[in-house]
């Protein structure tokens, strides 16, 4: 069983993690890193913390980041370049964040989404409201061959008094995303407490950044490096590794 207040020896990596396959580190495509110097410099500093592997994973939302893989591959390949010229050893691939709602249809359909290893879907909703038919959409995935992963469930206030719904999610076959930011209590009390009670209650299956800005990296480097976020989850039993440490 998890002991999720076990103390433990001072780790100040994220070597435990390795991969993170949730961040905004794509150039000039969202609301993440604006430029390629930026993203080269946001993956160095996340290297050097431990992080071996990223899966970028920009926004596709149509209404406020149209991407597609017109856009995000050229992006990528602009970092992958840069990171060979300058000599920084790391993964690194792309997939996407979806925002559910009606303009998914047609991407769901067109059975060409940007997805990570094992026909794996990040998808979202709004912070404000539930997506529409957000079911149908989950049960269509699954029909379609696709395990959904549900970002950052803590940060959906409307579930907090409904906690049920992440039990639902979970028994049709949706995975979970935690952010790191979450327990780092960057977004709040109320946040990190229910980040912390989905994995108490091992409903959490992995663990991302959902890396931005230069105010991320710092909460995130204030939190690894005190040891604060191995002491606190170091021991669960995230799937990364397991899920996309090889053959990215």
């Amino acid at each position: 069983m998890f002991n999720l207040f076990k103390r433990s020896p001072l780790v100040s990596d994220v070597k435990w993690i390795g991969v993170d396959m949730h961040s905004h580190l794509l150039p000039g495509i969202d609301d993440g890193s604006p430029d390629l110097e930026t993203s080269i410099s946001y993956i160095s500093q996340l290297n050097e913390l431990g992080y071996s592997k990223f899966i970028c994973t920009p926004h596709i939302f149509k209404e406020i980041h149209p991407n597609s893989r017109e856009t995000i591959l050229p992006a990528l390949q602009a970092v992958k370049n840069a990171l060979v010229e300058r000599g920084i050893d790391v993964e690194i691939t792309a997939a996407a964040e979806y925002m559910i709602n009606t303009d998914f249809d047609p991407l769901m359909e067109s059975d060409d989404l940007m997805v990570l290893n094992g026909k794996r879907v990040l998808i979202e909703m709004s912070y404000m409201f539930e997506s529409y038919d957000i079911e149908k959409y989950i049960f269509n995935l699954r029909m379609k061959g696709y395990t959904p992963i549900l970002a950052h469930p803590e940060r959906y206030v409307y579930y907090h008094q409904d906690y049920e719904r992440y039990h639902r999610f979970i028994d049709m076959g949706c995975l979970m995303q935690v952010n790191l930011l979450s327990l780092s209590g960057y977004y709040g009390k109320g946040i990190k407490t229910i980040a912390l009670k989905l994995i108490k209650e091992n409903m959490i299956d992995l663990i991302g950044t959902d890396f931005h800005n230069i105010r991320h990296l710092q909460a995130i480097n204030d939190f690894v490096k005190s040891g604060a976020a191995y002491n606190l989850i170091g021991k669960y039993p995230f799937k990364n590794m397991q899920f996309f440490g090889d053959n990215l």
